[in-house]
């Protein structure tokens, strides 16, 4: 019950609200010499530029252009109900009374034009929260390695060759002087050096050719 009564008393008041300042309106603009259907048109113009400024608002809370027309609409407004409360003498109105009733049309009119091609505000939309997902941690996936292709059989190793008898030099003739002499030679190389002498350094010592000195070191051997 509460609630259809609400919005009935908020509509009554505000008929009642609209009425009263619709006359005021109309009663000032007639004082001020505008009779007849303009005395009229002059509420319809101040209460439309009060509801155009208002919706203005509603819509983009920032516009000063907004603000500024609605609170030229509610000075008219407050103060043709103010003047007609037996402030002013509406059979004897002051010029500058006059003046600004008869500007009225041409600032209404620039205001209602500003107000309809004021650029609207576009409101971004919220940014969603998004769910918070845990980080991952990297995972590495190593591959199996990959089999070798398989190589064909190697040939078989040829087979060692027999080892071939070193060459044996040529049967010499020594003398049997020469034999001894060399051989009292490399008794005494090994007493002092403790090794064999060697086939070079008994050529060297006896001065022979290299056949004979390799005939020699065989025979001593």
């Amino acid at each position: 019950m509460s609630r259809t009564l609400r919005p009935d008393a908020v509509f009554i008041q505000a008929v009642i609200a609209g009425a009263l300042s619709f006359a005021h309106l109309h009663d000032l603009a007639e004082a001020a010499g505008q009779d007849g259907w303009k005395a009229w048109a002059y509420p319809v113009s101040v209460d439309l530029l009060l509801v155009a400024a208002w919706r203005r608002m509603r819509t983009d809370a920032e516009n000063r252009d907004a603000w500024l027309w609605f609170a030229i609409a509610l000075v008219a407004s407050l103060g043709a109900n103010i003047a007609t409360a037996g402030l002013l003498d509406l059979n004897n109105v002051p010029a500058w009374l006059r003046i600004l009733v008869a500007g009225w049309p041409a600032l209404a009119f620039l205001g209602g034009t500003l107000l309809a091609h004021a650029p609207v505000a576009v409101r971004e939309p919220e940014p969603i929260d998004q769910p918070h997902v845990e980080p991952t941690a990297d995972v590495t996936v190593e591959r199996a390695p990959e089999p070798a292709p398989e190589l064909p059989p190697a040939d078989p190793a040829p087979q060692d060759a027999p080892p071939q008898p070193a060459p044996t030099a040529p049967a010499v003739p020594v003398p049997p002087a020469l034999l001894d002499h060399a051989q009292k030679i490399a008794d005494a190389h090994q007493a002092q050096t403790g090794a064999p002498i060697d086939t070079a350094t008994l050529r060297s010592r006896l001065g022979v050719p290299p056949a004979l000195a390799d005939a020699i070191a065989v025979q001593l051997a």
